[in-house]
C-alpha cells in the first residue's frame, strides 16, 4: 500500500479535495499504476516509429483578408470600467 501521506501530498500538488474514502483507495491503487508503468518501461522500443495521425486530410483554410474591425467605442461598450480609451483590469502581475 502507496504512504498514505504521498497520497495526501500528490493530491495537494494536484489541488484536489480528497476524502478519506478517496485516499484510502488511491493508496491502494497507485502501487498498482506505478507497477504498471514500470512495465511499460521494459519494452524495446528502440525500433518503433513514433505515431503519426494516419488519415491524411487537410485543414480547410480560408483567405486571410483583412475586414473592417470594431471601433474603440464599440469594443470598449459592454467593458466594466474604462479609461482613456482602454480596459481597466485587476493587476495580474507582482512588481516585487
Amino acid at each position: 500500500m502507496l504512504d498514505r501521506e504521498a497520497v495526501i501530498k500528490v493530491a495537494r500538488l494536484a489541488k484536489l479535495n480528497l476524502t478519506e474514502e478517496e485516499i484510502e483507495l488511491f493508496s491502494k491503487q497507485l502501487p498498482e499504476i506505478i507497477k504498471f508503468v514500470e512495465k511499460l518501461e521494459e519494452l524495446d522500443t528502440e525500433n518503433i516509429l513514433p505515431f503519426y495521425e494516419l488519415i491524411q486530410q487537410e485543414t480547410p483554410m480560408r483567405d486571410d483578408t483583412p475586414e473592417e474591425g470594431l471601433s474603440r467605442e464599440e469594443a470598449l461598450k459592454n467593458a466594466p470600467e474604462e479609461k482613456n480609451g482602454f480596459f481597466v483590469v485587476p493587476r495580474v502581475v507582482s512588481t516585487e
